[in-house]
């Protein structure tokens, strides 16, 4: 009977309000009489709150890296074996910020500010919505170097929630980059991540994933809209408060104008005729009795500790008709935005969403499951029209029985040899294998053990080398074709399939060669070259 409690909880997006949306969980579910406070006692000695989690083995790989999805955590709860704390600022700093709760006690002793709210066992009250004000600006100050203005009649956002949302586009962006979104060394400052224009629809009066993005990433700049005055005004000062003005820039809009905002005239004045990225945090309600219906079934007084506003928190047709209507838009804008994102409250309005990007024949699309503490959990889905496909982690991002919703697969095993004095040999097949093919381009890194190519077409199959014979012939006798089939067309020129190959070579010896799907719309195509792959190996 819990477990079921639980999957309807779950599918109803319960702990929405600002209570459990991303709240930090205790670590041992309390008695029902208790659980409007939460607590977390860890005295850390004194280490800022997100450095002072214990780092456990996994890998020294940043977390853009594509060739595996990483173990354990995640998105936004990778984990990093250093064997030491991170620095400030750096993308690992970053990367491991909230994999625990941070500790209240430590906070308490940080910000003074902080300190009143916390109970004599170092308790936050989550039902008092000054409390858990509080708490989002202590985590901006001490995690981000932030400073907050809040209104006390608007959304107060969840910092963990809202940092992993901007983990994963970090990730989404640079897995589906041949030049990586990131500086790709942990332990430096994140100064060489390449520009990116990202929007941010719905801002809200505290402009957070801006702000957060601006933080991590000194190369993004952000359009960010709203439709309530009152939450911009606020939103204006966050920027100004923060000195980012110059990289944020805010957009007031009605509800009948177009979410994405190329037919402002300001961002026509700024020449933006591109966007990296659009993000949203949808308005999660249908109507006002859906908010109460739903706060009703919930462990905790209905509306505790929420402060959000109706024009934040209700639409028409909730958050599967707001997404539906950026799906709208983006059959019309296409390309003009790399990728369209949103993050989303319910399992079952995923279903419908993926339902329609399958409707509308987008194929290239990630989903993604975010989860913070024990209970709360978020999805995020992200589609594009271009060719650049999302890693493994970054796009299918959700197990269990929620598979359907998947998009293709990514990631191929090729092969496994055991024998460590096989490692030379499959490097060397490899290379020949790939290189024997008539690629557009193909680059290998020794030192990395991998290789990246583009093929126009499936040029490792017999009919293809066959249909060369016939136009080199062609051209021979100055007959070369000038119909779209003929060698050097523009047709043929443009790429159909980026792959990457890659060799993993175990502490054991154990040697793995793994196929990457880095670009193109025609799975059959890639499914062909990992057949044909398999084929010249197997006899290693």
């Amino acid at each position: 009977m819990e477990t079921n409690k639980r999957k309807a909880a779950v599918e109803e997006g319960d702990e929405h309000n600002l209570a459990g949306e991303g709240g930090l969980a205790s670590s041992v579910r309390e008695p029902a009489a208790k659980r409007q406070k939460q607590t977390n006692n860890e005295d850390f000695q004194g280490q800022p709150a997100q450095e002072a989690t214990k780092l456990t083995s996994e890998s020294d790989r940043p977390h853009n890296t594509r060739s595996a999805p990483p173990a354990g955590p995640g998105l936004g709860q990778a984990v990093v074996a250093t064997g030491r704390t991170p620095r400030k600022w750096t993308d690992e700093y970053f990367r491991n910020l909230y994999i625990k709760d941070p500790s209240f006690k430590y906070l308490g002793q940080k910000d003074p500010d902080f300190a009143p709210f916390l109970d004599s066992k170092n308790q936050l009250d989550f039902n008092d919505p000054a409390a858990v004000m509080q708490l989002t600006k202590t985590l901006l100050k001490i995690d981000y170097g932030l400073k907050i203005d809040l209104p006390s009649n608007r959304l107060c956002p969840p910092v963990p929630n809202r940092h992993n949302y901007i983990l994963w586009l970090t990730s989404l962006l640079s897995s589906s980059s041949y030049h990586p979104h990131s500086n790709p060394l942990p332990d430096q400052k994140n100064t060489k991540s390449r520009p990116s224009i990202g929007l941010d629809i719905g801002t809200g009066a505290s402009a957070i994933y801006p702000l957060l993005g601006c933080i991590q990433h000194p190369s993004w700049s952000f359009i960010a809209t709203d439709i309530d005055a009152h939450s911009l005004s606020f939103a204006q000062r966050n920027i100004h408060l923060n000195n980012l003005q110059d990289r944020i820039t805010l957009l007031h809009r009605t509800p009948d104008q177009p979410l994405i905002a190329f037919d402002s005239p300001i961002i026509t004045k700024q020449s933006i005729d591109k966007i990296d990225f659009t993000m949203c945090n949808p308005p999660f309600y249908s109507s006002p009795s859906d908010l109460l219906s739903s706060a009703a079934k919930k462990s905790r007084p209905p509306l505790t500790a929420c402060t959000g506003a109706p024009v934040e928190m209700v639409c028409d047709g909730g958050e599967v008709a707001h997404i539906f209507r950026m799906i709208d838009e983006s059959l019309v804008l296409r390309e003009k935005v790399t990728w369209y994102t949103s993050m989303v409250g319910k399992v079952t309005s995923l279903e419908t969403v993926v339902e329609r990007l399958r409707k509308e024949k987008i194929q290239n699309y990630a989903v993604t499951e975010l989860v913070q503490g024990k209970q709360t959990k978020r999805w995020v889905v992200g589609w594009s029209f271009g060719g650049m496909r999302a890693g493994e982690a970054e796009g299918r991002g959700v197990g269990g029985v929620w598979k359907k919703l998947l998009p293709p697969v990514v990631r191929m095993e090729v092969g496994v040899w055991k024998d460590r004095e096989k490692v030379e040999k499959v490097v060397e097949r490899v290379k020949k294998t790939v290189e024997g093919s008539e690629l557009m381009s193909w680059e290998w890194s020794g030192e990395r053990m991998r290789g990246v190519g583009r093929a126009r077409g499936n040029v490792w199959s017999r009919a293809w080398r066959r249909k060369r014979k016939r136009e080199m012939k062609a051209v021979e006798e100055g007959k070369k074709k000038e119909d779209g089939d003929g060698n050097g067309t523009k047709e043929e020129e443009q790429c159909k399939l980026g792959f990457e190959v890659v060799i993993e070579v175990g502490k054991d010896g154990e040697t793995k060669v793994v196929l990457l799907w880095r670009e193109g719309h025609d799975q059959g195509l890639f499914e062909s070259l990992w057949g044909y792959l398999q084929g010249k190996l197997k006899e290693i």
